[in-house]
């Protein structure tokens, strides 16, 4: 059995193999959502339906959220990336022979919820001090290059067959678990931990207080929400959005601008990597600013070459904002909780805003709100939120000096 390995060098094998399982992971996600939508529009399901197949998906991991972490810390990371993964193979499986997409895509929720705070989890685990911001870059980066690769295929594929765009989805999850061998076995982070129900949910909300109450972490945690909540509603913004602006009604577009933010994001993680380090997080925040007035600009825009170009530039300061964030909870997480737990209560967090933003969003669809002025209520409102979540940080900082 390997031990943690902190001072190993950023590509060793275990980093390797670590990148390409989740780059498949990844790739299988968000090709099946695209995929998924298709069928959901073959099958006449309303327009809102769509935001509620992505609130089914997030539900899983605020239910799952004080087990995981601890199932993550519990064994070693790889084999429960694996185990993950095959949960993902049988959603896209159960998607593909034609049953219920909900109950398909919930399946691939659970193997989400289980592999992440493995999959961040690991990082702390194979790298160690500044390496680890670069190795969430570079995770970052492989997850994205998925994303993109994976949202293209989903759309592509989609409107030429769609069952081979279901097919490419569970041979994607395959090959993922088959790269999750290649991952050393790591020691358990924490082994010998009790698995009765209460008393792991008592363990996980005692994590939730202790990096809530450290100022750094609950910094991460509100930052790190913001995004993914606001990331998520974006992707489905698009989907109506598109035929409206552009006047455009195939599913290869809206996966096609998602693979925009997708290059962008790339390129602001490896800025961060690069310009950012763990003493220096604060960095990060103007980006987080100008994300949600790029995106006011974005649903303002009638012309494809203006959209492309501007989400480029959300993905670009997106990739910028969230990298530091997420070295920073991870660092500090391993500290205190353990990484697995700091990582399930990073998804808390993260799923409990992409749950509140897709339920408002279903809601405004369902209520007839235009799509442009949806957008742009969306974007000044991120920004709002995020210059607030500066000025507290800024404040705790200056009345540490003080105390201090």
């Amino acid at each position: 059995m390997h031990n943690s390995t902190g001072g190993e060098k950023l590509l060793s094998r275990a980093m390797l193999a670590v990148i390409a399982a989740q780059f498949l992971s990844a790739f299988g996600d968000n090709a099946l959502l695209f995929a998924t939508l298709a069928v959901l529009k073959q099958q006449v399901y309303p327009d809102w339906s769509q935001p509620v197949l992505q609130m089914v998906f997030v539900a899983t991991y605020i239910i799952l959220a004080p087990f995981v972490g601890q199932l993550a810390d519990s064994f070693a990371k790889g084999r429960v990336m694996m185990f993950a993964n095959g949960l993902k193979l049988l959603g896209a499986l159960t998607i593909c022979f034609g049953f219920n997409p909900f109950i398909g895509y919930a399946l691939v929720g659970i193997g989400a919820a289980a592999y992440s705070p493995a999959k961040y989890g690991i990082l702390g685990e194979i790298t160690g001090g500044e390496t680890l911001v670069k190795a969430n870059g570079l995770m970052e980066s492989s997850t994205i290059a998925a994303i993109l690769l994976g949202s293209i295929a989903g759309g592509v594929l989609a409107d030429w067959n769609l069952t081979g765009a279901l097919v490419a989805c569970v041979l994607a999850y395959g090959l993922a678990v088959a790269a999750n061998v290649l991952i050393p076995k790591l020691a358990a982070a924490r082994a010998g931990q009790s698995w009765h129900p209460l008393h792991m949910s008592r363990s996980f909300f005692r994590a939730c207080r202790e990096l809530w109450r450290d100022g750094e972490t609950r910094f991460s945690l509100v930052g790190t929400s913001l995004f993914w909540g606001a990331g998520v509603t974006l992707r489905f913004l698009l989907v109506l959005w598109v035929p409206v602006a552009l006047g455009i009604t195939d599913n290869k577009t809206p996966t096609l601008l998602n693979a925009m933010v997708a290059i962008g994001i790339v390129f602001g993680a490896g800025a961060a990597a690069k310009l950012v380090t763990l003493k220096t997080v604060g960095r990060c925040m103007p980006a987080g600013v100008l994300i949600g007035v790029a995106v006011v600009c974005f649903a303002l825009q009638h012309t494809a070459a203006g959209a492309y170009g501007l989400l480029i530039v959300i993905g670009m300061l997106g990739g910028f904002f969230v990298v530091p964030l997420n070295a920073l909870l991870q660092m500090r997480g391993k500290e205190s909780v353990g990484a697995g737990n700091a990582i399930a209560v990073q998804n808390l967090g993260e799923n409990g805003a992409m749950l509140l933003m897709l339920g408002l969003y279903s809601l405004a669809v369902k209520l007839g709100a235009p799509p442009v002025a949806t957008g742009v209520g969306f974007g000044a409102l991120f920004a709002l939120a995020i210059a607030v979540l500066w000025g507290w940080q800024l404040a705790q900082k200056r009345s540490g000096k003080r105390a201090g």
